[in-house]
């Protein structure tokens, strides 16, 4: 065997194009967007009412960002944003991108301590929110944390928050407590500022520069800030768009959050890296308002989780809607049926969908099926590594590179790449090795095609819906409960959403609580995508001979005790 029909037999591939990167920063990039989509539709927020040209869109942003330049944001300041999906999100994203900030996403779900860690640990200067989310009242939460902000003629920092300098209230109507600001003030602000100042910030900007912070679970029970630049951004978008044949016509709806990658990136940054229109249905997912965007706005392609498309196919008037114009999209974020896929481009017309793969910290695209891949492939498997990024499989003890068709990590390698975790030095030298690999966390085996298969996760995250959870984060909230003893969180198969929660609690002696105390007692303490579905009372974890708890021993008999054996999923 020569040299080279060894290497093609390991598990390595590296993705090629004839088109370059791109080496430009958001802002400069989109100003040359505009100068070629002038009149062109850019974003269209549904519910809001609200149709923005790539002009009116670039005037928006500009305002906003001035009005930042007004309120002091410096280069590498940390701007916020609590928001479900609107306008504003967008505006906010690309007008931080404009004066050197670094956008921080703060998930909708959070709750007070969740949020509290957020912004103090990315030391947010600026944030961006929204009244209130479901039954989530945003600003009785910041004023818990922040008070001082809701007191009239205070303007003493924040003991909890003592970096936060400005909260700014997207949707404001009437007087707002103490010294916050509405969207529209700080637009307002921005006019009265000489168009130059923000052009002398721009060009100051480079494309390596961070631009954005995006928390996701850690193993060690505290979310980690993945921080990504404006190349790891761009060229991301690009290639999400290349996958799906996005163009200057494409009418991408996102029912995906903003504050997740596959919302922002791969979704609404990848349709406007091509000059196409960006359709919000509604502030978070609602498959009514999803199915009446796509008829109304004869919307091309899109993006979800499996449970979005469930949704959709299962909508008890999906017949009535006119979906015909549907061409493509992606489905992604959690493993996928594939019956599911079959479904979505027979029934929703989305012959050209696509599958993607990633990882946040790969911002996101690590490996895509494209449209020209056959439906089998697209069903199957989560396609080849993308152009300009490398991707070995290596056993996941010795770090070797395993023979193709052999499990083992997967690793990439290239522009896409985090500049680490903000402020961790010790997790970021865990995750990107000596030589610039990223090691994924995620099992998977590479066919002689290149194509990839995940098999299974080196890790014990769970993906609910496209969220990703680690279970250590809700253990260790449970071991804060007076009455439990020991918690055991782990994934089960779901239907619907590919994974959900399970977790197994011990309780100290003589302790009394009930599955829904639990349940309840949590809701108020995480996220509601982190509270298990399914809660066990017990009084032993199955074990090693070493001690340790056998969580795949909990998975397996749960998964038959809920009758759950014959759910059958495609990770992708």
């Amino acid at each position: 065997m020569n040299d080279g029909s060894k290497k093609a037999a390991l598990s390595y591939d590296h993705g090629i194009s004839n088109e370059p990167l791109t080496g430009e920063t958001l802002g400069n990039y989109f100003n040359e967007l505009v100068a070629q989509r002038r009149d062109a539709d850019a974003l269209i927020s549904v519910q809001q009412n609200i149709r923005l040209s790539y002009k009116q869109l670039q005037e928006r942003v500009n305002l906003c960002a001035s009005g930042f330049l007004r309120l002091g944001v410096e280069h590498g300041d940390r701007i916020g944003i609590w928001s479900t999906n609107n306008a504003e999100w967008i505006v906010t994203q690309l007008a931080a991108a404009k004066v050197g900030a670094i956008l921080v996403n703060i998930n909708p779900g959070y709750r007070t301590s969740e949020l509290e860690y957020a912004l103090s640990q990315s030391g947010v200067k600026l944030l961006v929110v929204i009244p209130k989310h479901r039954t989530s009242d945003y600003l009785a939460m910041l004023e818990e944390l922040a008070p001082t902000f809701f007191i009239t003629g205070d303007k003493s920092p924040s003991a909890k928050l003592p970096n936060l300098e400005n909260i700014v209230v997207i949707g404001a109507h009437g007087k707002l407590p103490g010294r916050l600001l509405s969207f529209d003030q700080v637009t307002a602000m921005g006019s009265e500022l000489a168009p130059t100042v923000l052009a002398e910030r721009e060009a100051k900007l480079q494309f390596d520069d961070p631009v954005n912070i995006q928390y996701t679970s850690g193993t060690t029970g505290l979310p980690k800030g993945v921080t990504l630049s404006h190349h790891n951004l761009l060229n991301n978008a690009l290639l999400a768009a290349r996958a799906m044949n996005l163009g200057p016509t494409s009418r991408f709806c996102v029912p995906m959050p903003f504050y997740h990658c596959g919302g922002m990136i791969s979704s609404a940054l990848a349709t406007l890296s091509v000059g196409g229109a960006v359709i919000v249905p509604s502030p978070f997912y609602d498959d009514t308002a999803v199915l009446q965007a796509v008829q109304a706005e004869k919307c091309t392609h899109i993006s979800g989780v499996p449970t979005m498309f469930i949704g959709e196919l299962e909508h008890p008037e999906f017949n009535s809607f006119d979906v015909t114009t549907l061409r493509g999209g992606f489905m992604a974020g959690a493993p996928c049926p594939v019956q599911l896929m079959r479904n979505v481009a027979s029934r929703m017309k989305m012959e050209e969908i696509v599958i993607l793969y990633g990882l946040t910290e790969a911002s996101p695209l690590m490996t895509a099926t494209t449209s020209n891949d056959s439906l089998e492939i697209r069903a199957t498997t989560v396609g080849r590594v993308i152009p300009g990024i490398e991707l070995k499989i290596v056993d996941a003890h010795t770090g070797e590179v395993v023979p193709r068709g052999v499990q083992g990590e997967i690793c990439s390698r290239g522009h896409g790449v985090m500049l680490g975790y903000w402020n961790n030095p010790q997790a970021t030298a865990d995750a990107i090795d000596k030589n610039g690999w990223l090691h994924s966390g995620d099992l998977g085996v590479m066919n002689a095609e290149g194509f990839i298969n995940i098999t299974g996760r080196k890790k014990d995250m769970i993906i609910r819906g496209g969220e990703n959870i680690y279970p250590r984060e809700i253990e260790e909230v449970l071991h804060e409960h007076t009455s439990i003893a020991q918690a055991q969180v782990f994934g089960i198969p779901d239907a619907r959403l590919g994974e959900d929660v399970a977790a197994w609690i011990m309780l100290k002696q003589n302790e009394v609580l009930s599955q829904e105390e639990v349940r309840e007692w949590l809701k108020e303490r995480v996220a509601y995508f982190k509270v298990p579905k399914h809660v066990k009372l017990v009084t032993e974890f199955p074990m090693t001979v070493t001690g340790k708890c056998q969580k795949f021993v909990m998975r397996d008999l749960m998964t038959k005790e809920l009758g759950l054996e014959t759910v059958q999923v495609q990770t992708a």
